[in-house]
């Protein structure tokens, strides 16, 4: 019910063709029957409230045009009182508070939201500035794993999920100390498994948030090191096992991991990468997911 809600209050599209079908239904309806039951009123009421959310970041005027327009035809069709300039001034009046008090809920609803977005990249940038050689990989791998999302046609709502996962992926890094996390050699056995308990630190670390739980954050932060073959880490679950978010952000963040510069090693080239990620297919990687994220480099040919 929680994740219908928010596919609702992501877009508001949905609100605005509500407000239309709704007005129109109204008005067909109050023609059917004219002097019909005065509860029909009602129906204009649920009008402006789907004009003020639906159409909550327009100008005012705009708002006032179509609260104008509501409620003419509410008192024009609804024969409960006499045409009276103060009675429809009253009811342009309490429609228009409607509209606007509905407009004010959407933007507070959209302010939570980018600013809980801005938290979350204000986390990740915090992570990445304690190794400039890794600096904006949390970003990166977000525009990757969004970009090959949009491309297999998931949701806006599962697209803006991904991100927030993406640019988390790696906050369990910060539970990691220094020496090991920026170290230039070839890591000791324990200090290999330290950094494999990033993702359930940072499982541990961002598990509290209610939001995560129920859209899959959580599962792209401790599951995108599991491998399709079943090899990965941490549970070492296989295939379709993995949840879906978490194998998209897999791909992108070993396609950044082998393009970006890191301490121990210069910058693979396009090329070598997009073979070896090729060479994984089905091992580390979802076929199907690595078919989509190569398709991308073919679009762009």
């Amino acid at each position: 019910m929680n994740q219908l809600s928010n596919r609702w209050f992501d877009n508001p599209s949905y609100f605005r063709y509500g407000f239309f079908l709704l007005l129109i239904f109204s008005v067909i309806l109050n023609c059917i029957i004219p002097n019909g039951d005065d509860h029909f009123y009602i129906l204009y009421i649920f009008c402006v409230i789907f004009l003020g959310i639906g159409f909550y970041n327009k100008p005012a005027w705009f708002l006032i045009f179509l609260t104008v327009l509501v409620v003419s035809f509410r008192y024009l069709l609804i024969l409960d009182e006499e045409l009276n300039v103060v009675v429809f001034c009253i009811h342009l009046c309490t429609y228009f508070l409607i509209t606007l008090i509905s407009s004010r809920l959407m933007r507070l609803v959209q302010k939570v939201k980018a600013d809980n977005l801005e938290l979350t990249t204000a986390l990740a940038n915090a992570l990445d500035s304690r190794d400039t050689y890794t600096l904006h990989h949390s970003e990166n791998v977000a525009k990757y794993a969004v970009q090959i999302a949009e491309k297999m046609k998931l949701s806006k709502e599962s697209c803006a999920i991904i991100r927030k996962g993406a640019l988390l992926h790696d906050i369990g890094k910060i539970g990691i100390p220094e020496h090991i996390l920026l170290k230039n050699d070839k890591l000791l056995h324990h200090e290999y498994e330290i950094i494999k308990s990033h993702p359930s630190v940072g499982y541990n670390i961002i598990k509290h948030v209610t939001d995560f739980h129920k859209n899959g954050v959580l599962d792209i932060v401790l599951y995108h090191h599991e491998r399709f073959d079943g090899t990965g880490y941490p549970k070492g679950i296989a295939g379709h096992q993995i949840p879906l978010f978490a194998r998209i952000v897999a791909v992108a963040d070993a396609f950044d991991a082998m393009t970006s510069k890191r301490v121990y090693r210069d910058e693979l080239n396009l090329t070598y990468t997009l073979n070896e990620i090729r060479k994984n297919k089905g091992t580390q990687f979802d076929p199907e997911i690595v078919d989509v994220f190569l398709s991308l480099f073919e679009d762009k040919k």
